[in-house]
C-alpha cells in the first residue's frame, strides 16, 4: 500500500525554495492497545471527570484549562487566550544553518518524517540531498505547525539506489536532561579488560544496522494470545524466566562471552504482512 502524504510544505535555504510532501516515517497504528472493560459484563467503560472539591461529575462544557503556579493554585485561560498564544503555521521549514551530522546527539531526536519532492521540486530536492550527503552535514531550521514551533533537522538518507531526505523533529535543550545530572563514578579500566572487551565487540560487529533482523517478540506473543481468545481457546501462561546468575569476576565474564559464539545473522526471508487479530469476539466453540 502506497504511503499517503499528510501535508505539503516548502523547504527554503538562501533564495532556494523546495516544495515537498510530508510523510510520517513511523506507524503509530501498529501499536497494540487494550480497552478498559467492566469485568462483570465485558462492556466498554467510559471516562468521567469529577470535581475534587464538590465531588460531582463535570461535563466538557464546564471545563477550563489552568496552569498550576503554586501548590493547588491555578490561573485559568480561555480557549481564545490559548489560541492567541499559538504559533501561526507557515507551511515552511526555514533552514538557518548546516552542521556536521555527528554533532547532533540522537538523544535530541523526536518524531521523523520523510520528505518527497512536490510538483516542480525534483531538481532542487535532488541537489540538496546530494550536497548534504557529500558534505556529511545536515540542515537545521524551524518549522511551525499545529500551533507550535519546532526545531527540525533535515538529513540525507540512502536505501540502495534511492536517495532522499528525512526531516527529524528535535527536542529543545530544556527538554533534554544532561548526563551530568546522574551519578557516574570514575572507574579505572585495566588494559587486559579493555582488550577483551574490544575483541568481544569485533566478534559481534556488523557493517550496518539491519532493522529487519530484530523482531518484536512481545507483539507476536500478544497477537497469538488475542487470536486464541477470539477463537474461544484458553491460553497457557508461561513461567517467568529466572535471571541468570550474576558473574562477579569481570575478566571471567569477558572470556566466557568470547568463548560463546554468537548466532549467525541471516537476512530475513520476504513474507506477506501478518494479519491483524480479529476485533469481534467469535462465539464459544
Amino acid at each position: 500500500m502506497a504511503a499517503r502524504s499528510i501535508a505539503s510544505l516548502t523547504v527554503s535555504f538562501g533564495l532556494v525554495s523546495i516544495p515537498v510532501k510530508l510523510y510520517s516515517a513511523t506507524e503509530a497504528s501498529r501499536a497494540i492497545s487494550f480497552n478498559l472493560l467492566h469485568k462483570a459484563c465485558g462492556s466498554r467503560l467510559k471516562q468521567q471527570y469529577f470535581c475534587a472539591k464538590e465531588e460531582v461529575p463535570v461535563g466538557r462544557e464546564e471545563m477550563a484549562k489552568g496552569y498550576e503556579f503554586a501548590k493547588d493554585q491555578y490561573v485559568m485561560f480561555t480557549p481564545e487566550e490559548l489560541k492567541a498564544m499559538e504559533e501561526a503555521g507557515t507551511h515552511t521549514a526555514d533552514i538557518v544553518e548546516f552542521v556536521p551530522i555527528e554533532s547532533v546527539d540522537p538523544v535530541f531526536f523526536d518524531k521523523a518524517y520523510y520528505l518527497a519532492p512536490d510538483k516542480g521540486g525534483a531538481k532542487p530536492y535532488a541537489l540538496l540531498a546530494r550536497a548534504l550527503h557529500e558534505s556529511k552535514r545536515c540542515a537545521l531550521g524551524r518549522w511551525a505547525a499545529r500551533g507550535k514551533q519546532y526545531i527540525v533537522m533535515i538529513r540525507p538518507v540512502e536505501n540502495g539506489d534511492m536517495s532522499g531526505l528525512v526531516m527529524q523533529q528535535l527536542l529543545y535543550a530544556a527538554e533534554v536532561r544532561s548526563i551530568r545530572d546522574i551519578d557516574i563514578p570514575k572507574t579505572e579500566v585495566r588494559d587486559a579488560e579493555l582488550k577483551l572487551a574490544q575483541q568481544l565487540i569485533e566478534q559481534q560487529a556488523a557493517d550496518r544496522f539491519d532493522p529487519a533482523a530484530y523482531k518484536d517478540e512481545v507483539r507476536e506473543r500478544i497477537e497469538a494470545a488475542v487470536q486464541k481468545k477470539v477463537e474461544g481457546q484458553e491460553i497457557t501462561l508461561a513461567e517467568t524466566a529466572q535471571p541468570a546468575a550474576q558473574v562477579i569476576d569481570l575478566m571471567e565474564a569477558l572470556r566466557a562471552s568470547l568463548d560463546k559464539k554468537p548466532a549467525k545473522r541471516t537476512a530475513p526471508a520476504a513474507s506477506a504482512p501478518a494479519a491483524k487479530p480479529a476485533r469481534k469476539s467469535a462465539g464459544k466453540k
